[in-house]
C-alpha cells in the first residue's frame, strides 16, 4: 500500500506519519487556525511520549504564539488528563499532541473547545474553514503569545477520580489485588501505577518508562499483549491492564493470562456503573451487542451513535447518560469529564473485581457474550474509501428485502443486522482503511460475515480502480 501523502483529518483532529504525510508546517497552520478559532485566548497543551512530540510541540507553540494565545503547558500527560485540566483552568481551548493508538512513527494533534469539551460538528466546520481559507488573525509584535508551565495536572486528575461518587477506594484497598500494568511506554506510564499504588494494589510495572520507544504496538489489541499475558500468569496476578499510547483506552487480561478485547472493558464498566446508578447508556454502532443484554438486565435504554468519541459525547449530553464509550476500551465518565478515560477505568474495574469477590474469568462468564471479528481493507486514499462505501451501499440496497433479514442501518457506514448477528462497514477516520466489524454467536460465523464483505469490497474496488 502506498503511504498517504496527506494528513488524515477527522473528528479526532489531524494525524499522519511524521516526515511523510505530516510535517511541522501543517501543524503550525492548524495551530494558527485554532488560535484564531479561540480568539487568541488561553489554550492548554500537552503531549504523549512519542519521540516526535517535542517537535510537534514547538510547531504548535509557534502557531498559538503567532495568534496571541496564552499557552498553559501541562507536559507529558494522558489525553484525559489534559482535557480535564483545561476544564479546571477554564481554558478557551486545548490541543493534545498524540496519535493515540496509531503506530509509533505517527503523530498528530487533537482539538478541544472551551473547558476541554470536544468540538461539536459546527465548531469543527468553523476550524476547518479558518484553516482552508488561511483566515488567520495574527498578533502584532507587541501582543505575541505567552507560555506558562503547569505541573499539577496528574494530581488533579487522580483527585477527581478518587472523589467520584461511584468509587469506594477502601473497597479496593481491602481486596489487596495483585495487578500488572502495561502502559506501552506511553503517556500512562506514571499516572496509572501511581493510582494503583494509592489503591493499595500490589503492582508489577511493564513498559512503564515514557520514552516513546514503544516495545509493543500502541494499540492494545490481544495480539500485542503476549508479554503482559505471560507476566500475569508468572506473577500470579489477579488482573492485567494495558493502555494505548495516550492512555485514554484500557483493556484487560484475565488472571489466567487471557487477553480480552476492549469490548469487555466497556461491558464490565457499564455493568458496574449501572449497579451504582440507573440511567441511559450510549455506545457506537460497532460496539458489542453485550451492551444490549446488559441494558435489558438493568432495565435502561441503550443509544447507538456513529463511531467516534465526539459523537458518543454529544449523545450522552443530549440524553443525560450515566456512562458511554466505544468497544476500543475507551469509556466516558460524565462525572469526571466528557472524554474517554483509561485512568478512571482502572478505578472502576478494580472496584468491580473487588466487589465481585471472584475472578475476572467469573466476571466474563456472568455476561452473555458473542464473538467479534475485526478486519480491514487497505485503500490508497480517503476518496477511494468514500466511493467504495457508496458502491457497497448501492449493492446492498438493491438486494435488501424490507420484509426479511438482514435489515440495513446507516447511522455510520453500512450495518447489516440479523436477529443474532451483524456486520458493519465504515471508512476509518484515522487511517487509510475500510473497517469491517462482524459479531455473531461463534467466531467462525463472525469471520464468515467479514470475509464475505471483504470479498465484495475487493471486487468493487477493482471496478473503481479501472
Amino acid at each position: 500500500m502506498d503511504k498517504p501523502e496527506k494528513p488524515i483529518i477527522s473528528v479526532s483532529g489531524v494525524r499522519g506519519e511524521i516526515g511523510v504525510s505530516l510535517d511541522v508546517s501543517v501543524i503550525t497552520q492548524f495551530a494558527m487556525a485554532f488560535g484564531t478559532f479561540v480568539g487568541g485566548r488561553t489554550v492548554v497543551i500537552g503531549r504523549d511520549s512519542r519521540t516526535s512530540s517535542p517537535t510537534v510541540r514547538h510547531a504548535v507553540l509557534a502557531g498559538l504564539f503567532a495568534t496571541g494565545c496564552h499557552v498553559i503547558d501541562v507536559g507529558l500527560c494522558p489525553t484525559p488528563t489534559i482535557l480535564l485540566t483545561a476544564k479546571m483552568l477554564h481554558a478557551h481551548g486545548s490541543i493534545t499532541i498524540t496519535a493515540s493508538h496509531n503506530p509509533v512513527e505517527w503523530n498528530g494533534i487533537e482539538f478541544a473547545a472551551a473547558s476541554g469539551n470536544l468540538l461539536t460538528q459546527a465548531e469543527r466546520d468553523e476550524l476547518m474553514r479558518i484553516y482552508e481559507t488561511e483566515a488567520f488573525t495574527l498578533a502584532p509584535w507587541n501582543e505575541q503569545g505567552t507560555l506558562e508551565i503547569y505541573e499539577a495536572a496528574a494530581t488533579h486528575h487522580l483527585d477527581q477520580i478518587l472523589s467520584s461518587s461511584w468509587f469506594e477506594p477502601d473497597t479496593v484497598r481491602e481486596a489487596n489485588l495483585k495487578v500488572v500494568i502495561d502502559a506501552g511506554n506511553g503517556a500512562g506510564s506514571v499516572i496509572s501505577p501511581s493510582l494503583l499504588r494509592e489503591l493499595g494494589c500490589r503492582i508489577v510495572e511493564l513498559n512503564c518508562v515514557a520514552d516513546g520507544h514503544f516495545r509493543r504496538p500502541a494499540e492494545p489489541i490481544p495480539e500485542a499483549l503476549g508479554e503482559l499475558c505471560e507476566t500475569v500468569r508468572a506473577s500470579g496476578a489477579d488482573i492485567g491492564f494495558a493502555h494505548d499510547g495516550d492512555a485514554d483506552r484500557l483493556v484487560v487480561v484475565t488472571e489466567q493470562g487471557i487477553p480480552l478485547s476492549g469490548e469487555w472493558t466497556l461491558a464490565f464498566v457499564v455493568d458496574f456503573m449501572l449497579s451504582k446508578t440507573k440511567g441511559d447508556i450510549v455506545a457506537t454502532v460497532s460496539t458489542s451487542r453485550m451492551l444490549d443484554d446488559i441494558a435489558v438486565n438493568h432495565d435502561v435504554r441503550l443509544h447507538r451513535t456513529k463511531v467516534g468519541v465526539g459523537w458518543v459525547v454529544e449523545k450522552m449530553r443530549e440524553v443525560g447518560a450515566v456512562i458511554g464509550g466505544e468497544g476500543t476500551g475507551g469509556v466516558i465518565y460524565p462525572n469526571v469529564h466528557y472524554t474517554t478515560d483509561g485512568i478512571a477505568s482502572l478505578a472502576a474495574l478494580t472496584q468491580y473485581l473487588a466487589e465481585s469477590g471472584g475472578t475476572v474469568t467469573q466476571l466474563v462468564e456472568n455476561i452473555p457474550h458473542y464473538e467479534m471479528c475485526r478486519k480491514k481493507l487497505e485503500i490508497p486514499s480517503q476518496e477511494v474509501a468514500m466511493r467504495l462505501v457508496e458502491s457497497a451501499l448501492q449493492l446492498y440496497q438493491e438486494t435488501c428485502d424490507a420484509e426479511s433479514e438482514p435489515s440495513l442501518e446507516l447511522t455510520d457506514g453500512i450495518k447489516r443486522v440479523w436477529h443474532d448477528r451483524w456486520v458493519n462497514i465504515r471508512k476509518s477516520g484515522t487511517e487509510p482503511v475500510i473497517r469491517v466489524f462482524g459479531e455473531a454467536p461463534t467466531i467462525e460465523d463472525a469471520e464468515q460475515l467479514c470475509d464475505e464483505v471483504l470479498e465484495t469490497l475487493t471486487k468493487l474496488m477493482k471496478h473503481i480502480s479501472s
